[in-house]
């Protein structure tokens, strides 16, 4: 196992920095001018020292080995400053975000926690809530269980968000007003009472994802179950004298779970790339956010950089996934 998942990070380095090219020509391709925004007063010479000073005018190959040094070198340098409180990273030049004139990783580690709270936990409820309603409703087939599943996945998977984000908030933030409408992200948890404060603006959105979540995933798992309860080694179990609770969650599930992993695994990625339309309905100051941000305000810094880690966590999360493969299923030799 060991020498698997050390062959298989050898391999994700070329692969990542491919990938870290590829997204590099794109976004230098791309149409716009992050000086765009700026007011038209602005004398030639002046607009051209910015333009120096951002490093535009300077070659594609000198920017991408500069954004490249600057990512796998600096910003770890300056990571391990933080953490141990040397000064490995003294005079080196960070990542800077063109919008906000910061380095982009600090203003990442800003909005990371208000993505983990509504994204993730939207995800990690979906989740628990899938894998149960997928078990009984390929146990139960056909019936009104897995009729009103089937009829709710169906909701999931046709909704679009900004379609059931808007309908949770005439619903539950105006018709009934239970739920606040906007996410204040400048709340902060430090008493019973801001607890519930957080819970209840929290609802919404992670009602809105968990539902895409659940859709999803409970199909998945409803299909592998039916294509396990009919093999052989269950017939087996069962006339070995098995319990159906024993045949079910121990032989059925466990072989169950190995094209579901590949979709849990998959998804993760996206929790920490935050629901970009979610986000943007309920004004959760996240990540998705950002990026949207960052993109209209041609800051290629910040959306180089955050689509960069999201290709790196799709690597590793296939990594893990891989690796689980080989603990579900005793079949699976890696070494």
């Amino acid at each position: 196992m060991l020498t698997f998942i050390f062959r298989r990070l050898l391999l994700a380095i070329p692969t990542l920095v491919l990938i870290s090219l590829i997204i590099f020509l794109l976004l230098d391709l791309a149409p716009g001018d992050p000086l765009a925004d700026q007011p038209l007063s602005i004398p030639p010479e002046v607009r051209q020292k910015m333009r120096d000073a951002l490093g535009l005018d300077s070659p594609a190959y000198v920017r991408y080995l500069l954004w490249a040094k600057q990512f796998f070198w600096v910003e770890p340098l300056y990571f391990i400053d933080w953490a141990i409180g040397t000064n490995f990273s003294d005079g080196l030049q960070r990542i800077v975000s063109w919008q906000f004139r910061a380095p982009v990783f600090d203003i990442i580690v800003q909005r990371v926690p208000q993505t983990l709270w509504v994204v993730g936990l939207a995800y990690l409820v979906g989740v628990m809530i899938a894998l149960p309603i997928g078990i009984i409703s390929a146990y139960k087939q056909y019936s009104w269980f897995d009729q009103v599943g089937t009829f709710v996945s169906m909701i999931g998977f046709s909704v679009p968000p900004f379609f059931s984000g808007v309908l949770m908030i005439v619903f539950f933030a105006i018709m009934l007003p239970w739920f606040p409408s906007i996410y204040d992200t400048t709340l902060v948890v430090h008493d019973f009472e801001s607890f519930g404060q957080q819970v209840r603006q929290m609802t919404l959105p992670v009602m809105v994802l968990a539902l895409q979540t659940t859709a999803q995933l409970s199909r998945f798992m409803r299909a592998s179950m039916l294509d396990n309860l009919n093999h052989d080694y269950v017939r087996t179990a069962r006339a070995k004298g098995m319990t159906e609770k024993v045949v079910l969650l121990v032989h059925v599930l466990r072989n169950s779970m190995i094209p579901v992993v590949t979709v849990i695994a998959l998804g993760i990625p996206s929790i920490f790339g935050g629901a970009i339309i979610t986000e943007q309905i309920f004004k959760v100051n996240g990540l998705g956010q950002l990026l949207i941000t960052a993109i209209y305000a041609n800051d290629l810094p910040m959306v180089q950089t955050l689509a960069f880690i999201f290709a790196v966590l799709i690597v590793l999360c296939n990594l893990i996934a891989d690796v689980l493969y080989g603990l579900l299923d005793p079949r699976i030799r890696y070494d």
